[in-house]
């Protein structure tokens, strides 16, 4: 536990570095706004603070940087201080002139929004889509293509187009299709895809293979990305930025992350935090939202743990507020 001096001088550090990506002396933080030491006092308090493993000196003579430690210290305190955090003026105009305007579907709109919060935070943006699990099925039919494929579409109730295809003998006739396409619709239109089974048709081997098809879905999630190229300037190590770049193409992996550190309480995942080695430089900034109909999703940013933690927080909570109210009316 920090007393009150070291938790201001650490909380003016990592906002000093925030904002200029240059170790901090201790002169400059003697002039922060709500410290009231001297600067060798101040000096004193960052030897502390580094032994303490809150900040580090990157080498001799220079200033000390926050560490994972650090900044887990600055982003708790600033949540105690703004549990209502707050988007400039500017960026709640481009948040509500965005939901103001149509989308198009479900995906474009998710799409879209990578943009926009890429746009406010300066980062690269991940939304994941709600499960398709909770929502009930619109529609359905079975599409014949070439070559003995045939594809499963079916259309949720909010908004989601699931597509799946299936093998089939290269001679079945597109009569046969057609009547498996209307006892596919009279299976499953009306049920989510939680409740329909694989089904047991033995004599009916495209039906059971369309519905089994429909109940791989349940666990499927798309993934958007957007800003990926803004992730470029905060990496010296082009091979370093391919791991990170690489990772974010993991659908599973991007999922199962963004779950982990949600439902573990937090909104906030810095360096190793994360639990993935490939991320130990960056940061993940989330936030959970829903639509009616659906099992939530997520929205978030990935950057380097040099963020600017508050207005991170404040944009992916202005934008998933907005975005199921959005999704709902899509």
């Amino acid at each position: 536990m920090l007393d009150d001096r070291k938790a201001a001088i650490l909380y003016a550090v990592v906002q000093e570095y925030i904002s200029t990506a240059q170790p901090v002396g201790s002169g400059r933080v003697a002039r922060s706004p709500g410290i009231d030491a001297s600067p060798a006092t101040v000096r004193s308090e960052m030897a502390a603070l580094s032994e303490q493993q809150y900040l580090i000196q990157p080498h001799t003579s220079a200033g000390r940087v926050p560490t994972v430690k650090g900044y887990r210290f600055f982003v708790d305190q600033w949540r105690r201080r703004s549990p209502a955090p707050v988007l400039p003026a500017a960026d709640r105009q481009q948040v509500n002139e965005f939901f103001a305007v149509s989308h198009g579907g479900f995906e474009s709109i998710l799409s879209d929004t990578t943009g926009l919060l890429s746009d406010l935070t300066d980062w690269t943006a991940v939304v994941v889509a709600p499960s398709p699990a909770a929502a009930t099925v619109r529609s359905a039919q079975l599409v014949e293509l070439s070559g003995g494929v045939v594809m499963v579409v079916a259309v949720m109730s909010n908004g989601v187009i699931e597509k799946r295809t299936i093998d089939v003998p290269a001679d079945t006739s597109a009569e046969v299709v057609a009547d498996a396409s209307q006892r596919l619709a009279r299976r499953v239109v009306g049920r989510t895809l939680a409740e329909i089974d694989d089904g047991d048709e033995p004599d009916d081997r495209l039906l059971a293979a369309a519905i089994a098809a429909l109940g791989e879905a349940r666990a499927h999630r798309e993934v958007f990305v957007g800003g990926t190229s803004k992730l470029a300037a905060a990496f010296d190590a082009v091979e370093q930025l391919s791991e990170v770049l690489g990772l974010l193409e993991q659908q599973l992996v991007v999922v199962t992350l963004m779950r982990r550190v949600i439902d573990g309480g937090r909104r906030v995942a810095i360096g190793d935090e994360t639990g993935v080695p490939s991320l130990a430089e960056c940061s993940l900034v989330l936030a959970p939202y829903s639509a009616e109909g659906t099992d939530g999703g997520a929205i978030g940013i990935v950057g380097p743990t040099r963020m600017d933690y508050p207005q991170a927080l404040s944009a992916v909570a202005a934008v998933s507020s907005r975005l199921g109210s959005a999704l709902g009316d899509a």
